[in-house]
């Protein structure tokens, strides 16, 4: 194992590592060692937590101590240093964490602090403040105009649709830039007759009273509506959830996300997961529209295809959780362009994922055809996150395994790509190889099939013209262990795509997607059986 950024005495220590790669990487020649770990700067954003037994409750499932996954950031708009995040922490294999945790920078992400909401009993939940779940999941956060934090959470309690488990999608906002966090608010709260997943929620940039929630209800394991909850006045008091979008009795949405276009157009953009009467299943980028905050909605549009087959180690074919069948979205606040970001096989015929992206530069009424944005196409790519700067600028983050070629380990690097025109691309290695073996384990598939888990979602934000990636990676040694880091890209690399400065970074050609044919019945086969491990997976599975 090779070893990466640490903590002195639990503060969070800046550490800046030679050698991070500008290159391409590839493959190693036969009989030569592992590249050494290596990074731009990196800080340690997730810190050892102390939850202990703090539920009092034997639950099933394994609780990866000293895990730190699948994290959420903002930039306060108000204050450039002030920086906020949140992230699963101490995850369980059947599902959720034992809580969220949030961390809060003033000083432009050089030092952290951990704070806490409500969310479930290990982080202060109860009855009387509406946080009394056994496990909390899917944080999001987002900041309006005026510097008001939000930060959502599925919190729960017993397995998915399951006899006397309970389930919410709760709020709490802060008005000191993410120091202290008021009682969380329930947006909706079900029993076991429905499952409410995948929540965001998004503040308006142009009013700041409106924030719009959005998430996926479940009501068997096949069907689930979009659910949309809105606040007019920043918070106090927020509407009755209601659906939105309803695909059918054995169709579901997932992964829905509000983005705001200029104008106060919202798009809730959605993969929606298909069952046919004969039993195939297919997936999609959809969404609909709303140009009177959320009161009414379009019928939806299809903005392409979804053709992931999830991504496995090339050594031993051990499976990664990955965000196969989600995706990414950003708006360009330049021109009101909206980018979107997935895994997808067809680059491959199949193969192996890699990382899509298509944009509409008509308030999402027609989107291009999708490009592949990762550089190394012959490695598997996934989990991609995209966020436009104010200058236009795009940034992709992702993980490949152009390094995966030792036995026994599932090397693992982070990458960044940046383009002005989303067609010549400039990449930047952010860290690793680290071994994602060293990572908590998420049971899905129809057999509880685990998969090594960093999160369905990493994190992107920009901070005047430089990108901040906000990912999860494991930590050396032979235990099970990840941190969240916050990475420092160097100016010149942020700014390659704009203006290429020589050694910054190496550019590269988006590739056109494929001549529009199917693809072969082994790779549609796989595609489907991915697509079952996602409605599988979903739902966690505590009794």
């Amino acid at each position: 194992m090779r070893g990466h950024p640490g903590t002195i005495g639990g503060a969070a220590l800046l550490t800046l590592l030679g050698g991070c790669g500008g290159g391409s990487g590839g493959n190693l020649a036969p009989g030569q060692g592992p590249p050494a770990f290596s990074s731009v700067p990196q800080v340690r954003v997730s810190q050892p937590a102390t939850f202990g037994a703090c539920t009092g409750v034997t639950q099933p499932g394994t609780l990866y101590g000293g895990t730190a996954v699948e994290p959420s950031f903002v930039v306060n708009p108000t204050n450039s240093a002030n920086l906020i995040a949140a992230w699963q922490q101490e995850r369980w294999s059947t599902g959720g964490a034992q809580a969220l945790n949030l961390g809060v920078s003033f000083d432009g992400g050089m030092s952290w602090v951990v704070t806490n909401a409500d969310f479930s009993v290990c982080t202060g939940g109860t009855t009387q403040n509406m946080g009394n779940y056994l496990r909390a999941s899917d944080p999001w956060l987002t900041v309006s105009p005026t510097g008001l934090v939000y930060a959502l959470s599925l919190s729960f309690t017993g397995g998915a649709l399951l006899a006397g488990s309970s389930n919410a999608q709760l709020v709490a906002r802060s008005i000191d830039g993410g120091s202290t966090w008021s009682a969380p608010i329930a947006l909706i709260a079900d029993g076991s007759s429905f499952f409410n997943d995948k929540g965001s929620i998004t503040a308006d940039p142009n009013d700041p009273g409106y924030v719009y929630a959005v998430w996926d209800r479940l009501s068997t394991p096949s069907a689930g509506a979009s659910y949309f909850a809105v606040t007019a006045d920043t918070g106090n008091k927020w509407q009755t959830a209601r659906s939105i979008y309803d695909p059918g009795p054995t169709n579901q949405t997932i992964g829905n996300i509000i983005v705001v276009l200029p104008g106060d157009i919202l798009l809730d953009i959605f993969t929606e997961l298909d069952t046919a009467s004969d039993g195939t299943v297919s997936a999609a980028l959809r969404t609909i529209s709303s140009i009177d905050h959320g009161t009414t909605w379009s019928t939806p549009l299809t903005i392409n295809t979804v053709q992931a087959v999830g991504t496995v180690d090339p050594q031993t074919g051990k499976p990664v959780r990955d965000s196969s069948d989600l995706f990414s979205a950003s708006v360009s606040p330049k021109n009101g362009t909206v980018y979107v970001v997935w895994q997808d096989s067809r680059f491959s015929a199949g193969q192996h994922d890699g990382i899509a992206l298509s944009y509409s530069s008509d308030g999402g009424q027609t989107w291009a055809s999708p490009v592949q944005v990762n550089a190394d196409r012959s490695a598997p790519a996934f989990t991609p996150t995209v966020n436009v700067r104010a200058d236009g600028v795009i940034g992709v983050s992702y993980y490949d395994l152009r390094h995966d070629t030792v036995v026994g380990e599932i090397l693992t690097d982070c990458w960044l790509v940046t383009s002005s025109d989303a067609s010549t691309f400039h990449e930047v290695h952010l860290s690793g190889p680290f071994d994602l073996q060293r990572a908590s384990q998420a049971e899905s598939g129809p057999n509880n099939t685990p998969g090594y888990f960093l999160g369905d979602y990493q994190a992107l934000m920009s901070n005047g013209g430089a990108f901040l990636p906000l990912y999860a990676q494991t930590n050396a040694g032979s235990q099970t262990s990840s941190d969240v880091f916050i990475a420092f890209p160097p100016a010149t690399a942020a700014a390659a795509a704009a203006q290429p400065v020589a050694g910054a970074a190496r550019a590269f050609r988006a590739a056109a997607s494929p001549a529009a044919m199917p693809l072969a019945p082994a790779a549609r086969q796989r595609v489907m059986e991915r697509i079952r491990r996602t409605q599988a997976g979903r739902l966690p599975q505590a009794p």
